[in-house]
């Protein structure tokens, strides 16, 4: 027998928006886990799934929970038109495989590793100019160029423009204190980059290069003898989706990496021993990033719009509900990854059950992007400093409700 309503719930207080839950969301996911692994918060008309699990299983059902009105619990993002700042991560199949399809055509592997030479040569011109400094913020000097670099490269963006994207970037996910919608900061953020890309879509119609946005632009998949090309609108909205998943989320896995590699000096000890040259770093930072992935991951719950009624728990999920799948709580779900879940441990094996880049038909199409950069990133970090430290007290933690990383975070580094 299931319950639709599971009483009481509200008695473990869970709101995505607040601040002092995104300074540190574990303690109430480890309640949630021990106490309601499925929640539901009638004030904010939600309902939570926090054991791996249960994230899991609704990762991998995308018959019954869609994402088609999008990932986000913000009221104004939360519709029909959520693919036009989304791309195919607010579609379902079929309309979501065509398109990650046509997008896989230049978006191919080749293409991402052919990057990763002038990745480098990036991370050397940003972190030499740290090493110089030695005191510096590494978000603003190092973790929220990189990215941002890259992306810009990719699409074949001016260095001059980077900086003012960057920017509008960080608007789009941020949200001020007692703000549970998308402020007006974000909407004019999201008007601007919309224009950008539709003008730089033009002169790449126009003048074709060899970036990707030109690339997408002579995609094609033949289905039935019949051909389809992506439309104006479906390349714009994966332009506007990489400037999110494919900078920010990215900017803060290389935020969090170090932060705890600060906190957890031991851990990383062995890891900068290692490094004595470029491809040992490699090999001993991924580890690093790896379990950075598991224990703070970058993007800490993604929304579901329900279709059909669903049951975990014991409890039935009504269609036209929404569910948020806790990807930070279910990282650090005991009973897949041990006792010791709640520890920073480098070396831990999990790289068949963490699910930060999700699982399914929607499993992250840039997460070998995501690797690379943080890999290339941290090596040119533990090769070339004997020592780091951030400053704590000074860090300052960006306030989103899909999104955990820092707007902020001072470090100082002592050079090999």
């Amino acid at each position: 027998m299931t319950v639709t309503m599971p009483g009481m719930q509200n008695h473990i207080p869970f709101d995505p928006y607040d601040y002092d839950f995104h300074e540190d969301p574990y303690p109430t996911y480890a309640r949630l886990r021990a106490d309601a692994p499925v929640y539901r918060n009638t004030d904010g008309d939600f309902w939570a799934l926090a054991r791996h699990e249960d994230v899991a299983e609704a990762f991998r059902d995308n018959v019954r929970l869609s994402n088609s009105w999008g990932v986000s619990m913000d009221a104004a993002s939360y519709n029909e038109n959520a693919e036009y700042a989304m791309s195919f991560l607010a579609m379902d199949d079929p309309r979501h495989l065509r398109l990650r399809k046509l997008v896989s055509k230049g978006f191919t592997p080749r293409r991402v590793s052919e990057l990763a030479s002038r990745i480098s040569e990036l991370t050397a011109k940003h972190w030499d100019r740290c090493l110089q400094m030695g005191e510096f913020d590494f978000v603003h000097d190092f973790a929220g160029l990189l990215p941002m670099d890259v992306v810009s490269e990719l699409l074949g963006v001016g260095e001059s423009d980077r900086a003012h994207l960057r920017t509008q970037s960080d608007l789009l996910i941020h949200r001020e204190e007692g703000v549970t919608d998308v402020p007006k900061a974000a909407v004019h953020a999201y008007l601007d980059l919309h224009g950008y890309y539709t003008s730089l879509l033009a002169e790449r119609r126009k003048n074709p290069g060899d970036d990707l946005v030109s690339a997408l632009t002579t995609a094609e998949l033949v289905d039935g003898g019949e051909r389809t090309a992506l439309t104006d609108q479906e390349i714009i909205g994966f332009m506007m989706l990489m400037v999110v998943a494919g900078n920010e989320t990215t900017t803060k896995l290389l935020a969090n990496s170090v932060f705890w590699g600060a906190r957890r000096p031991n851990q990383v000890a062995p890891v900068i021993t290692a490094s004595t040259s470029t491809d040992a770093a490699l090999d001993a930072v991924a580890p690093w990033v790896q379990e950075t992935l598991r224990y703070d991951t970058s993007t800490q719950m993604l929304l579901r719009r329900v279709v059909e009624d669903v049951e975990y728990g014991g409890y039935t999920i009504p269609a036209g509900d929404r569910v948020l799948l806790l990807v930070g709580s279910a990282n650090r779900d005991e009973e897949v990854f041990g006792p010791d879940a709640a520890e920073y441990v480098i070396g831990r094996e999990s790289s068949r059950t963490i699910l930060s880049f999700g699982l399914g038909t929607h499993f992250c199409l840039g997460a070998h992007l995501a690797r690379l950069e943080t890999e290339i990133g941290l090596a040119q970090i533990a090769r070339t400093v004997s020592a780091f430290d951030v400053d704590v007290e000074r860090s300052n933690r960006v306030h989103s409700v899909n999104v955990r990383g820092f707007a902020d975070l001072p470090m100082t580094v002592k050079a090999r």
